[in-house]
This record gives structure tokens, C-alpha cells and sequence, in this order.
């Protein structure tokens, strides 16, 4: 669906390249975790996906086109959450049907089965309502405009606990095979049950890129006491319990993927994880 290929980017000619040289491919069909350390480039590649931003060098493609043309057709098929936005000072009615109409898929269905979700109705006026709130509606009408491709930066910032749950649930209720959602956070916890594909970023090195399902095949995530040994341990991160740890999966074990610790493990033992994915 995404192909961006040797992406170069950088704000100003004194400045050191946000992105050099970066090339990663989206399919279709998945919910993309995108994670990396603030600062590394994370919202400065999901504007470049979106056309907001021209490289310096490179291309971005979407469904084969390149998304710098920024074309009706691509536009139409394509919605982006930034981390901050502003929103009029009008009514959900009003501001639906304002913007519905350049999204030639928009479902009032799917705005309702959201806004249902998180406890609110196409009654609410934007302008009274807190940031959270803010977010909620417009995640909302992102995913009422069913667009294949969705992108939001850092959505869960902001939310109330209560919120982040019915976030995910929002989240997984618009996805189907045709579609893919690119999410950018920090806050790991908040997605990791959600995720289908891995992406970290560490500068303009994709330290990771992978399934789920190949994380969980190559390696075992487990909570140990502090008396366990780990010295078969890729990585090991204190935990409430003692430890949780990074195994190489040679047994074919089953595990839940423990996203932080995966971050984590990514970062300070890079040659340690990349050899694992790369046998």
C-alpha cells in the first residue's frame, strides 16, 4: 500500500537529516505499532506519508502514486490524525457535513458505532469540549471517513484510562483487510494489544520490522523471580514481579509480546534483537 523508498529529510541546511536515505514498506490489512524515542523522526515521516511534507530526496508511494502530487484521488483515500489539531467552533452535524463530502466512503454508521464507543452522540458541539474530548470526536470522523489508509501520531495522549480502553476498541472495530493503520506513540502499553506489525525507529535505522506473529515465533517474553537465573536471557528488564526477559524462542513456546520490554530490548541490545530476526 506505502512504499517509501531512500527518504531524505531535514528542517533546514544547518540541521542534522531527521530522516537519510529511509525506506520501509506498508501493506494492507494490519495495524502498524510505529515506535521510537521522541525526537527520531516518527511524526516527520507519518507528514511525509501524508503529503504534507516533500522530501528532500526520494519518493513516497501510495498505491503506486506519489503521494507529493498530492492528487484528489490519493487525498480522498487517505486520513491523518496529527498529535495537535484544532477543531471549529461548530457542531459535529455541521462539521460532518462540511468534510464528509471529500470522502467519497464516509459511513454515518461507522461515525455512530464510534461516537457510541465513546459515550457520545452527534449532538456535541466541538467548541465545548475538552482536548480529550476533542480527540475523541475527531478519531471518530478518521475513521467515519474510511479511508484504506490511517494514520494518527501519538492518539492516546491526552485520554483518560477509561478513554484509552475505548480507543482500542474504536480502533479495531473500522479495520478489515483492505484497510491498514499506521499509529505513532510512545506509550506502548496503550496499543501493544492492538498491533498486527512493529515498526521501531532509532534515527533513520528501522531497527525492527516485523509481524507480531514472527516477534512471538523467534522470541518468548517472561516474567521471572530475582532468583531465576537469566543468563539465557537476550535482555532483562526489572520488574514489580523480579524480572521480565527476552528469550531466544528455541522450544516453540506461546507468549504474549511485552511491547515495552521489546522497545527496550531493541534499543540497548540492538546487535544482540537484529541478529535473532535476521538467522
Amino acid at each position: 500500500m506505502i512504499e517509501v523508498k531512500n527518504l531524505t529529510f531535514g528542517y533546514g541546511r544547518r540541521r542534522p537529516k531527521v530522516l537519510d536515505n529511509f525506506s520501509l514498506n506498508v501493506e494492507k490489512g494490519a495495524v502498524y505499532g510505529l515506535l521510537g524515542k521522541n525526537g527520531t523522526g516518527k511524526s516527520t515521516l507519518l507528514y511525509l506519508m501524508a503529503g504534507l511534507l516533500r522530501p528532500q530526496q526520494g519518493k513516497v508511494f501510495y498505491k503506486g502514486v506519489d503521494v507529493a502530487y498530492r492528487y484528489p484521488l490519493t487525498l480522498q483515500d487517505m486520513f491523518f490524525v496529527p498529535e495537535e489539531f484544532s477543531l471549529p467552533n461548530v457542531s459535529l452535524k455541521q462539521y460532518v457535513k462540511l468534510n464528509a463530502p471529500f470522502y467519497p466512503n464516509f459511513s454515518n454508521e461507522l461515525l455512530k458505532t464510534c461516537l457510541n464507543v465513546f459515550d457520545m452522540n452527534e449532538d456535541i458541539h466541538l467548541g465545548e469540549l475538552s482536548m480529550g474530548q476533542k480527540k475523541k470526536a475527531f478519531m471518530c470522523f478518521a475513521l467515519a471517513a474510511n479511508t484504506s489508509l490511517l494514520m494518527m501520531d501519538e492518539p492516546s495522549n491526552g485520554l483518560d484510562i477509561p478513554s484509552k480502553s475505548q480507543f482500542r476498541k474504536v480502533i479495531a472495530s473500522g479495520m478489515n483487510d483492505d484497510k491498514a493503520v499506521i499509529i505513532s506513540t510512545h506509550q506502548v502499553r496503550d496499543i501493544d494489544s492492538l498491533l498486527d506489525h512493529v515498526l521501531i525507529m532509532d534515527g533513520s535505522e528501522l531497527l525492527l520490522d516485523e509481524s507480531v506473529s514472527t516477534i512471538c515465533e523467534k522470541l518468548y517474553f517472561a516474567e521471572q523471580s530475582l532468583n531465576e537465573p537469566t543468563d539465557d536471557a537476550l535482555y532483562v528488564q526489572p520488574s514489580v514481579q523480579g524480572n521480565s526477559v527476552i528469550l531466544p524462542n528455541t522450544f516453540g513456546g506461546e507468549s504474549k509480546m511485552n511491547l515495552e520490554v521489546l522497545f527496550n530490548a531493541m534499543l540497548t541490545e540492538k546487535v544482540r534483537m537484529k541478529a535473532m530476526f535476521n538467522q
